[in-house]
């Protein structure tokens, strides 16, 4: 499937091309593809390229000189997008602990929902989630794919200090936050596991397109595991 892409001069280094404004699983695969091949084939110039829920943005070395040609030069590259490949991904399971101490949303999301808290638990934890990008902070998993009893607009007034490692929902979507931030998510566990490592080789290891579930822990499994990653001894790895 191929879409009538939009193509915009974001700035004098930078393009952007919009896809639908929608989130689908669809969309996020024809984007995929199209930031691989611009990756990998088209080497007019060095290009960092960052993906969305529905776009690309591909920045420049240098000053875009004519635009109008880049463009055409994309659109001809876009073409040859091969519909029968697959994007390779891999599914993360992810521990999470879903007592009071961490789901500080919980209960008012339980009021708020009519859902006891069990239930959204099961909802959530049973979901298998697909990343479409990260943003917002290094690291920061936007997951699609969140039950719609589930859906819940962000806060009106957002938290000062949500926890590094605080699984929220907003909206029609869920995440994680990677660091101590301010945040108008509703959070609803945590997980002891590090998403983000400047210092590692893949700063993030979880990327677009790969899989997430959420594995319900108790809270002496998540010590156990949170004192792990301490001593560097553990280290989440993709379901074969």
């Amino acid at each position: 499937m191929s879409y009538n892409l939009r193509y915009f001069q974001y700035n004098e280094r930078s393009i952007l091309i919009e896809w639908p404004s929608v989130i689908d699983e669809n969309i996020l695969n024809d984007i995929l593809k199209f930031k691989h091949l611009i990756e990998n084939k088209y080497i007019k110039q060095k290009v960092e390229v960052i993906s969305s829920y529905a776009s690309l943005l591909i920045i420049y070395t240098s000053t875009i000189d004519k635009f109008n040609d880049t463009v055409l030069s994309l659109k001809e590259l876009y073409v040859t997008i091969n519909a029968t490949e697959t994007i390779k991904s891999q599914l993360w399971e992810i521990p999470v602990c879903y007592d009071d101490e961490f789901a500080t949303d919980l209960d008012d999301f339980s009021k708020q929902k009519s859902l006891s808290k069990s239930q959204i638990i099961e909802l959530h934890s049973s979901a298998i989630y697909t990343v479409y990008f990260t943003g917002f902070l290094p690291g920061f998993l936007y997951l699609g794919g969140l039950d719609e009893q589930l859906f819940l607009d962000r806060k009106k007034t957002p938290s000062l200090d949500v926890k590094k490692g605080a699984v929220a929902i907003g909206g029609k979507q869920t995440g994680i936050y990677p660091q101590n931030s301010p945040g108008g998510w509703h959070v609803i566990g945590n997980t002891p596991v590090s998403l983000f490592s400047p210092k590692a080789n893949s700063p993030c290891f979880i990327k677009s397109g790969d899989r997430v579930k959420f594995i319900p822990v108790d809270r002496s499994e998540y010590n156990n595991i949170k004192q792990a990653v301490e001593a560097s001894d553990y280290k989440l790895r993709p379901k074969v």
